[in-house]
């Protein structure tokens, strides 16, 4: 998931979103894991045609079921909510097999 807030909002507050998305998934007993970085802002993101990314985050999860579920999980209405009230943002989902 890449997640672009529509203006720069401090570090400390992006950390604190990031906490409390990986503790919703974490708990939600859904995903086998989680990861979370902000993103390493470089000069050509001046010319991004879309959107530049705050941060990314990886969900990884057993099967498309667990996927499919992740989008309904208890809580995830009221932290959008929430965070979109204090720092409105855009979240782009890149479904895809592992990598590697």
């Amino acid at each position: 998931m890449i997640v672009a807030f529509d203006n720069p909002i401090p570090a400390s507050e992006l950390d604190q979103y990031l906490k409390e998305f990986q503790e919703l998934v974490k708990g939600s007993g859904l995903v086998e894991s989680v990861a979370a970085r902000h993103h390493i802002r470089i000069p050509g993101d001046d010319h991004a045609p879309v959107a530049v990314a705050s941060a990314i985050v990886q969900l990884r999860v057993a099967d498309l079921d667990a996927l499919k579920a992740t989008f309904t999980m208890p809580g995830a209405a009221d932290l959008i909510k929430r965070w979109q009230g204090r720092h409105p943002y855009k979240a782009i989902w890149a479904n895809h097999e592992p990598l590697a």
